[in-house]
């Protein structure tokens, strides 16, 4: 799901356009949808007044206009409304036994989608997932005694500069990665050798840290891959600033 931003004619190819995502605006959807549920389309074009689907014509347009309520019945499926309700009670499944059966509170498909917590939610999942809930820097996939993952889904480019909520603009991390990272201390070169500020930080705490390749651990879906424009701003922009105005988390 993604807002288009601009759409312009595509270069030397006439008859043809490109549609320009909004910065910031795309987020995978956590379950796919299917173009039939159970033997009907979800979009009203596609099928017949008995609910049966439609042969030619619209099945076959590159582009079709989707009303508003066809929009919202394909994102609650893709995006549920409860994905926040269902991430913080995977790993504990009392966290919401008291108000089980109350009614899910209905927010406007927009405003959810454009909801900070309700989209870190979604980023986190499909992160965590791609890389199988192993940190991509030390390699380790750790676990809390109730099955939780400790490992976080890191914003390369960060949203407030315009990164996105794409999974290749993510790397899963454990805590203390996730803070040197942020803070520039470490950060991935194009070839996915883990860069390291060594003037700041110590030999011992690579060591421990680090996989001692220098190698990141990637998806397996290479579409998943952290994408070089978004590494590249990272060691332009972050990697090496980091100016000590607060504790290190080894000291």
């Amino acid at each position: 799901m993604a807002r288009i931003q601009e759409i312009i004619p595509k270069p030397g190819v006439q008859d043809r356009f490109i549609a320009l995502i909004e910065p910031g605006s795309y987020l995978r959807f956590d379950v796919e949808v299917p173009r039939l549920l159970q033997g009907r389309p979800l979009e009203a074009a596609l099928r017949h007044a008995d609910g049966t689907p439609k042969s030619g014509g619209a099945q076959q347009l590159a582009m079709r206009r989707l009303p508003d309520e066809d929009f919202a019945r394909i994102v609650n499926i893709g995006l549920p409304q409860n994905l926040e309700r269902i991430e913080a009670a995977r790993y504990n499944p009392d966290a919401y036994e008291v108000a089980e059966d109350a009614a899910i509170f209905e927010r406007p498909v927009i405003e959810r989608l454009t909801n900070r917590p309700y989209r870190d939610v979604a980023f986190r999942r499909k992160v965590r997932e791609a890389y199988g809930y192993r940190c991509a820097i030390s390699g380790l996939q750790l676990r809390n005694g109730g099955g939780r993952p400790e490992v976080q889904a890191a914003h390369i480019r960060p949203v407030a500069h315009k990164g996105s909520d794409s999974v290749s603009n993510g790397l899963a991390l454990s805590g203390t990665l996730h803070w040197m990272f942020d803070r520039g201390l470490i950060s991935v070169a194009e070839d996915q050798t883990i860069l390291v500020s060594r003037n700041k930080v110590p030999g011992e705490v690579v060591d421990r840290l680090i996989m001692p390749d220098l190698k990141l651990c990637l998806p397996q879906d290479k579409r998943e891959w952290p994408h070089p424009e978004n590494l590249r701003w990272h060691r332009e922009n972050v990697f090496g600033q980091f100016i000590a105005a607060e504790p290190m988390p080894w000291g």
